[in-house]
């Protein structure tokens, strides 16, 4: 069978749609793609993709030669370090040619307190090998791996599509099988009762909302499961999981500034949840069990976040343990036997400070660099003496830690492997700073081989994502070596609307503030040209999901700042999706840019911002954008509108569209898959900056 190469880029049809907000009529030529199930969608999106596999045809070879960086780089058989829980080790391993990893355990062996490494040993443990499950299919992803607390069963949910609508089962340890129970269209989370007697999860409403928690008795019909919270309002989400003292279920409901907590004691899971305190606009707030009381991390009148606590018998009275610090973000609080840790950030770092029970003294964990990540990393056992911690910088790879709280002695267990003879001396990291139109000081962090010349000549990428509190820490990256063993310098723009300088930070790039995420970002590319770092034709922004809205953003803001734009799974039409309540994650997001139903001035706000909305005759650099057909999250035929309205606008423009039509919105789920869809993105970065024949 011939395939025919397109002799140019397809051409959208215009079929003019209008709405009216506000006494506003807009009309929309290609709202038609947003049905998924007319033919003609399919064939556009496939068009595309046959544009964007001519037009890149050329980087094949520089394709492939990425992808086996990548994989030469990459330990393929491998071996997480494993975590205790009771009287097992449990841990992940990956085998050389197969997609997935194997979730396995091992019995821990008398007097044995340090993990076992390296090769599985004998009386391995196969819990669930995702090879197997994935056999046949284009797509796989967990969404719940939940061992129940006497180590008999295993509950597990699988997505075969890329939607996020999960299958759950379970399966019995002892025996192998898998129950006949099976629960279809579940979400994220699950809690196992003491006994592992009942099973809690969750489900989703019409608009993909997380809404609802069910008890389900192992054993029994799905239909017999009771519903044992459902959350009405739509701007929230519910969760549910067991404290680490495996002593409550915790069924909590957030919207995007406002929290409230319930509890169930795991050993009467039949009961009514327990109300920690009442919802109150504005107020977030988590738990954390620790024997006679419940930790909360809240901002009740503490901007960036104080911890107190509460009567486990009686929870009322929250008494300060913590006071509010303004300039040090609390972000989330551990509570072991005899220690409590918190996970802060403070001056653009993540840190970690340790409490010892029954005192107010603490000390803060200490790290080498001048720019690192560091964060707890699973601990699932609640009566220890030590944590377990991950590190990273733009320059260490992930780093696996076991800290003594007592003595604060530090133990690597292992650095992620970098094969081919990695050294990190061979690469620089650095802090800069922009300055915003308005004065604001934006921290960049930016690495580099050592070597590359500071004189503008240099290629470069600015990552950015600025939006939900998220912070884009430094971090490592195998795939990125691919670039700096180019010459390519890679920059973080840490922008507001993120997380990074604390919660006023974010409270700056949201709403009525949404600007400032962009004019930082902006900001911050003009300083690695004005600083020398790399000159404007030499540049390529990257961002995804609401950093796609970045993206489209920067792209009208600026466009000739810009050698080229990578915007994957954009959220590049976000007036129209936030207008349309139906649509999934509608309601609930509205705190975080407005509500432009009920307000002329969100509307109009958000209006003169929308990257669709605003697509004009103005010299665009080069921009690909890469979505997938089944993505939840941001929906597909946003970044199939705004490509087709920008090629329709600026004909002589270089605009690419690549959908993946079996994925969601973390794109294609197997590592190789993934390694090869990373090549392809990295191939037309380095094209676009000038970079892919070094």
């Amino acid at each position: 069978m011939t395939i025919e190469t397109p002799a140019g880029p397809p051409t959208a049809r215009q079929a003019p749609s209008e709405r009216t907000h506000h006494g506003d009529t807009v009309t929309d030529e290609y709202a038609w793609l947003m049905n998924k199930e007319d033919p003609a969608t399919i064939a556009y999106l496939e068009a595309e993709n046959a544009w964007t596999d001519a037009a890149t045809a050329h980087l094949a070879e520089l394709r492939e030669k990425v992808f086996q960086e990548i994989k030469g780089r990459t330990q393929e058989t491998d071996l997480s370090v494993p975590s205790r829980k009771g009287g097992y080790w449990y841990y992940t391993r990956t085998e050389e040619g197969k997609q997935y990893g194997i979730h396995c355990r091992v019995p821990v062996r008398p007097g044995e307190t340090d993990p076992p490494m390296g090769d599985a040993r004998p009386g391995e443990e196969v819990l669930l090998d995702g090879n197997l499950l994935a056999e046949g299919k284009d797509f796989f992803a967990l969404g719940t791996f939940d061992v129940s607390p006497d180590g008999n069963w295993l509950a597990y949910s699988t997505d075969f599509a890329g939607d996020e609508r999960f299958t759950l089962r379970v399966k019995d340890l002892r025996s192998g099988e898998v129950l006949a129970d099976e629960i279809p269209d579940t979400f994220y989370g699950s809690a196992w009762s003491a006994d592992g007697s009942m099973l809690f999860y969750i489900t989703v409403d019409e608009a993909w909302r997380p809404d609802r928690v069910h008890r389900h008795v192992i054993g029994r019909p799905a239909a017999d499961d009771v519903v044992v919270h459902q959350e009405t309002d739509e701007r929230f989400w519910v969760g549910v999981e067991l404290t680490r003292s495996e002593k409550f279920i915790v069924i909590d409901a957030q919207s995007k500034i406002t929290s409230e907590v319930r509890v169930i004691p795991a050993d009467t899971p039949d009961v009514e949840p327990i109300l920690i305190a009442e919802r109150r606009q504005g107020v977030e707030y988590q738990i954390e069990h620790h024997g006679h009381r419940f930790l909360i991390l809240h901002n009740r009148d503490a901007e960036d976040f104080a911890l107190a606590y509460t009567s486990v018998d009686a929870p009322g009275e929250w008494v300060e343990l913590i006071p509010h610090q303004p300039g040090t973000r609390l972000e989330s609080v551990d509570a072991f036997a005899r220690h409590i840790v918190i996970s802060l950030r403070r001056d653009g770092l993540t840190g970690l400070r340790v409490m010892c029970d029954g005192s107010t003294d603490t000390y803060d964990m200490e790290f080498p660099e001048p720019l690192y990540s560091v964060g707890l990393s699973g601990n699932p056992e609640y009566d220890t003496a030590s944590v377990r911690i991950t590190y990273t910088s733009l320059v260490t790879p992930d780093s696996v830690y076991d800290v003594d709280l007592v003595t604060r002695t530090m133990t690597l267990r292992k650095r992620k492997p970098v094969l081919g003879g990695y050294d990190p001396a061979d690469y620089e990291q650095f802090r800069e700073w922009a300055h915003a139109p308005d004065g604001t000081r934006v921290p960049i962090s930016i690495v580099a081989r050592k070597g590359v010349a500071r004189d503008g000549s240099a290629p470069a990428v600015i990552y950015g994502y600025g939006s939900y509190e998220h912070s884009i820490d430094p971090y490592f990256s195998i795939a990125r070596l691919s670039l700096l063993d180019r010459g390519v310098v890679f920059a973080v723009a840490h922008v507001r609307g993120g997380g990074e300088m604390g919660r006023r930070w974010y409270e700056d790039g949201k709403m009525l503030a949404k600007r400032n995420t962009f004019t930082d970002f902006v900001a911050c590319a003009e300083a690695l040209i004005r600083n020398r770092w790399t000159s404007a034709d030499r540049l390529v922004a990257r961002g995804g999901s609401a950093g796609g809205l970045l993206m489209g953003a920067v792209a009208n803001l600026a466009p000739e700042t810009f050698a080229g734009i990578l915007a994957e799974v954009p959220f590049v039409d976000p007036l129209t999706s936030i207008l349309d309540p139906s649509l999934p994650l509608t309601v609930t997001e509205w705190e975080e840019w407005g509500n432009p139903l009920e307000s002329a001035e969100v509307y109009a706000y958000m209006k003169s911002y929308s990257p669709y909305e605003n697509v004009a005759k103005l010299p665009y650099s080069k921009i690909l954008a890469v979505t997938s057909l089944n993505d939840t999250r941001v929906l597909y035929h946003e970044p199939a509108k705004w490509i087709a309205r920008l090629r329709a606008t600026v004909p002589e423009g270089q605009f690419l569209l690549k959908t993946e039509m079996g994925a969601g919105h973390a794109g294609p789920s197997g590592r190789y898959d993934s390694w090869r869809e990373e090549a392809f993105n990295l191939a037309w970065v380095l094209d676009t900056i000038g970079a892919a024949g070094a």
